[in-house]
């Protein structure tokens, strides 16, 4: 639901350092760009770059560029994976000649190293849920490798984006988070780190890359968490480009160029099933028809965003169920309401057999779209008597109480198979809390039908099983939502006018930023 980047002061030694000057963008080889999200937190196995995105690391696999669901190519791999008859065991061919950025040769022990600490629960991952259909990895000979599934999985080639470390710093077992590959990654990427600080990182190009050394020769990221001072500095020329909320984002139409990708990442409301009132089901489902997502889109996305009614977005094609909606309808929810007991009293409240219709809706404090967005909701909640108590509060502190109130989540980390985008958002919560992140299923909802169509999808080789039992999973939600899903949205970004000649957009995940946007496929630029 979000992504926790690490940076440790201590660590961060180990890298050296340049010079602490602002950056100037406009030099003919390099670029500034400026991000919300913090620098340091570069070890897969912690689940960074999960998606593709790492500049650092390849993936055996990576994204291929288009309209609507990205494909997949080879990377690390020399060609796409090749599953038996069930798609239990998937063999993998191995780039030769490949080198990491401390000169130590890639081969199959990197492979299996990785992908061993990530399954591994000394780890302590939060992206170890994510490979869970995984058995074992085994190395066939220094070039191939071999996966073993525990159950066929025909998404599998959505778990091989990830970059891969070198097998010689995954050697000690621990914590993921405190691997010395947050602060000095180690990988086989176009670029590698070069400078980091709390507020700047430096990467530069690997020019004995195996895919071709970048033209691209020098990227700066600054942290910048305001979205407003990052207006301020995009607007000043010390920066190349940046991500900025759509409505910010409009104000440079007239300077520079403003982009949007679409995304399947989504924003909506959880619902906790232990709290009385945002457990309820009536609830629920009258918040949901209550909700003008419309509005939400025009007035606060500028346009940029589409209505969520699940997390499946239409770019999944016949795994979308286009039936599926909840009108925007105040008398309808209202009629729910009142069928489940809820009464309206003279403040305008409702309340049912002593209880108030009062629960909290927690928010990054951060984030203001995700501030716009919840502001909206109790709006929209309160003209229906329910009423919602909103807290700004730190991930930190939001996370000890996901199961006792309400989150303005993001989701959609890994959008390029319907079984990433939705199963850890709808499958009941794992028995073992410590095998996944803590936001999967936030709002602790059990439904057995969701969870055998879920589990038929994952496990089908057949794409019309697949989709099948994608659109019933839509159906059977909406019969008893768990969530209050509002947008999809539009990720914009402005960028400086260039003669650099930059690939088309992709679909994009929830954790965007300038690692995505124009920039997700920096090291294909050209001029």
């Amino acid at each position: 639901m979000r992504t926790r980047p690490l940076f440790a002061v201590g660590a961060a030694l180990a890298v050296v350092l340049t010079s602490c000057g602002a950056p100037e963008s406009g030099s003919t080889d390099s670029l500034v760009l400026a991000d919300a999200y913090e620098l340091g937190g570069y070890n897969p196995v912690a689940g960074y770059g999960a998606a593709g995105e790492a500049k650092v690391y390849d993936g055996l696999l990576r994204l291929a560029g288009g309209a609507g669901l990205p494909g997949f190519e080879p990377a690390l791999a020399t060609a796409l994976p090749t599953p038996d008859a069930d798609a239990t065991a998937w063999t993998v061919p191995l780039r030769p000649g490949v080198r990491f950025s401390d000169g130590s040769a890639f081969d199959a022990a990197d492979v299996v190293a990785t992908y061993r600490a990530i399954l591994d629960p000394a780890s302590a991952s939060q992206a170890r849920s994510s490979f869970s259909m995984i058995d074992r990895v085994e190395a066939l000979d220094p070039l191939s490798v071999r996966f073993t599934l525990r159950h066929p999985y025909a998404a599998f080639p959505t778990k091989l984006l990830i970059g891969i470390a070198p097998s010689q710093a995954l050697a000690t077992p621990g914590p993921a988070t405190e691997s010395p590959l947050n602060t000095a990654p180690i990988g086989t990427g176009p670029y590698r780190l070069t400078a980091l600080e709390p507020t700047r990182a430096v990467f530069e190009a690997n020019e004995s890359y195996w895919g071709g050394a970048p033209s691209v020769k020098k990227l700066t990221l600054l942290y910048v968490p305001d979205d407003n001072t990052r207006a301020q500095r995009m607007a000043g020329g010390e920066l190349d480009g940046t991500s900025l909320p759509p409505l910010l984002a409009a104000t440079f139409g007239q300077r520079m160029s403003v982009r949007s990708n679409i995304s399947a990442d989504w924003r909506g409301v959880s619902m906790p099933e232990g709290d009385p009132v945002a457990g309820d089901p009536a609830v629920r489902l009258a918040l949901n028809h209550a909700v003008d997502r419309q509005a939400m889109i025009d007035n606060i996305l500028g346009g940029y965003g589409r209505p969520a009614y699940t997390p499946f977005a239409a770019v999944y094609g016949e795994s979308h169920n286009p039936a599926v909606s909840f009108a925007f309808d105040r008398a309808r929810a209202e009629q729910v309401l009142d069928g489940a007991g809820w009464r309206v009293g003279s403040d305008g409240v409702r309340a049912r057999n002593g209880v108030r219709a009062r629960f909290t809706v927690m928010y990054n404090s951060t984030d203001t779209v995700r501030r716009d967005l919840a502001l909206a909701f109790a709006s929209d909640a309160r003209r229906v008597g329910i009423e919602v108590d909103l807290e700004a509060l730190s991930w930190e502190r939001i996370e000890p109480r996901i199961a006792q109130a309400g989150i303005l989540l993001g989701g959609g980390s890994e959008p390029y198979d319907p079984d990433t985008q939705a199963y850890n958002t709808l499958h009941s919560p794992l028995l073992d809390p410590s095998a996944g992140s803590p936001y999967d299923n936030a709002s602790r909802h059990a439904d057995p039908v969701i969870d055998a169509r879920l589990d038929i999808a994952r496990r089908s080789v057949d794409p019309a099983v697949r989709a099948a039992a994608y659109r019933d999973v839509q159906s059977r939600y909406a019969q008893d939502p768990s969530y209050v899903f509002l947008v999809h949205l539009d990720h914009t970004y402005v960028v400086k006018d260039s003669s650099w000649k930059m690939s088309g957009p992709i679909l994009e995940p929830h954790a965007h930023g300038v690692t995505w946007g124009p920039w997700w496929s920096l090291q294909t630029w050209t001029r």
